[in-house]
């Protein structure tokens, strides 16, 4: 189950003073709002007095997530990941979506290497109003040169807002590089059974979050985080280990799936860190000649992955087609279940529309008026005029009667729809078919047209149903 907290849990922790510092009206405001996310505790300046730490504290471990939050690089670009409540996101909702990083070695070209992080720092992609990006660069040591190695930190971070992971077992090539870099946080990778005490002292030093590494065996990982925990770091992240061949892939997932249940339903401390995956490892293992293939393996098992429940995956192809769906996954993964996407129901111009232009009409779904968006764009100009249904599907919310003839007139009455045209008819969708007759008897002397069921209809719906009709009055 996921944790519940109550205001109360977090207010009794609170100073109690209703300052109003934060913003809010008082304390058991402010303490709803943390609840949510919605706010930070760094917005109560009061509970950072010295006559306030052991509230501080408290209040701090009331609010630590089953799976730590852990942030790597700073500035606008730096990544939070973990930060879970529950096992299966429609129990509440997943926070912090899984960062993705493209790898890159320090054996590149320097115009190759500024390339393909550029590239990386640049990518975006837009879908449901939402733009999708990827959010980090993941630097592996080849050449086995602090000197080299050290460079490329440099190189990067001198040219990137990006934040960096730094991939070395060597804890002298890793200390060159965060002598170059310490300073924008980098996630160290990585601490194992061999190097830890070493690894610790870096993490210690430069105030960085390490990697524990320990594949194909959670106890030592467990042991490993325990004996980090003791030595005093906290910002840890989990690498139990990825593997894509055959049985592999299935022990893979069965492990991820144990650490978080783990870390969340029997609260062991010890592993609540998010978990990290890297499914470039498949260039690595796999013996497939064709590039195509492998990019494919590389997209469905990052999704996969995801779903058993990486917060953090590092991918090796850059391609669009590969990225995309994983982004995509992304993006409906971390929604949040009990709270639609959904747009301000009201009245959208699209592409300087005049009074000539057709009005169409539709749900507040957010995927529902986009894709209507594109295919009146692409047939020119008009009027959309969203519902409030709740962000509610067109055909749902027609079946649940969340989109009826009366909602509709008194949407277009509220959002000034009806002053926009001047021929005074509207466009309704297919599947709401059923209200037109109702709907043209509401809006008097208006008249209703019945568009297509699917928008990509629209555009030949428009010149040869509803400019002849309109020509023809």
């Amino acid at each position: 189950m996921p944790k519940i907290l109550r205001p109360m849990d977090v207010y009794k922790h609170l100073p109690g003073t209703n300052c109003g510092k934060c913003g809010e009206t008082n304390c058991m405001s402010f303490a709803t709002k943390l609840i949510e996310r919605q706010v930070s505790i760094e917005q109560c300046p009061e509970i950072f007095e010295p006559k306030y730490k052991d509230k501080l504290e408290a209040m701090l471990e009331v609010l630590r997530a089953p799976v730590k939050e852990v942030t790597i690089g700073t500035g606008e670009r730096a990544v939070t990941i973990g930060g879970k409540v529950c096992v299966y996101r429609h129990e509440l909702t997943w926070y912090h979506p899984t960062a993705i990083a493209i790898d890159v070695h320090d054996e590149m070209a320097e115009d190759e290497l500024l390339k393909r992080v550029e590239q990386v720092e640049n990518f975006v992609f837009e879908r449901i109003g939402m733009q999708l990006k990827l959010d980090m660069v993941a630097l592996r040591c080849v050449s086995g040169s602090p000197e080299k190695f050290a460079k490329a930190a440099d190189l990067i971070a001198k040219k990137s807002k990006l934040p960096m992971i730094l991939c070395t077992f060597d804890q002298n090539v890793m200390e060159e590089a965060l002598i170059a870099v310490g300073d924008k946080k980098p996630l160290i990778y990585a601490a194992n059974e061999k190097n830890w005490k070493e690894y610790a002292k870096l993490a210690s030093k430069y105030q960085c979050p390490l990697t524990v590494s320990a594949p194909r065996n959670p106890s030592m990982l467990k042991s490993l985080c325990r004996s980090l925990r003791n030595y005093g770091l906290d910002d840890l992240v989990l690498d139990p280990g990825t593997f894509l061949v055959g049985d592999g892939f299935n022990e893979t997932l069965n492990t991820f799936t144990m650490l978080r249940v783990s870390a969340i339903e029997k609260e062991d401390k010890d592993v609540g860190y998010p978990l990290m995956a890297i499914p470039a490892a498949i260039w690595s293992l796999t013996k497939e000649e064709d590039e195509a293939t492998v990019k494919m393996q590389e997209a469905y098992m990052s999704c996969a992955l995801m779903s058993r429940y990486a917060d953090l995956l590092i991918l090796h192809s850059p391609d669009i087609w590969v990225l995309l769906p994983v982004l995509t996954w992304r993006q409906n993964l971390y929604t949040d279940p009990r709270v639609p996407l959904s747009v301000k129901p009201t009245l959208y111009p699209i592409k300087e529309p005049t009074g000539e232009s057709p009005m169409f009409v539709t749900c507040n779904s957010a995927l529902t008026y986009f894709l209507i968006r594109n295919d009146v764009e692409s047939s020119g100009n008009g009027w959309i005029v969203c519902v409030d249904t709740g962000g509610i599907s067109l055909q749902s919310s027609v079946a649940g009667k969340r989109f009826t003839a009366d909602m509709v007139a008194e949407a277009l009455k509220e959002s000034g729809a009806l002053e926009k045209v001047k021929h005074k008819t509207v466009v309704i969708p297919g599947y709401a078919a059923r209200i037109s007759g109702e709907l043209e008897d509401m809006l008097k002397g208006w008249r209703v047209f019945v568009g297509p069921r699917d928008s990509s209809g629209i555009p030949s719906f428009i010149e040869k149903v509803w400019k002849p009709e309109i020509a023809g009055k």
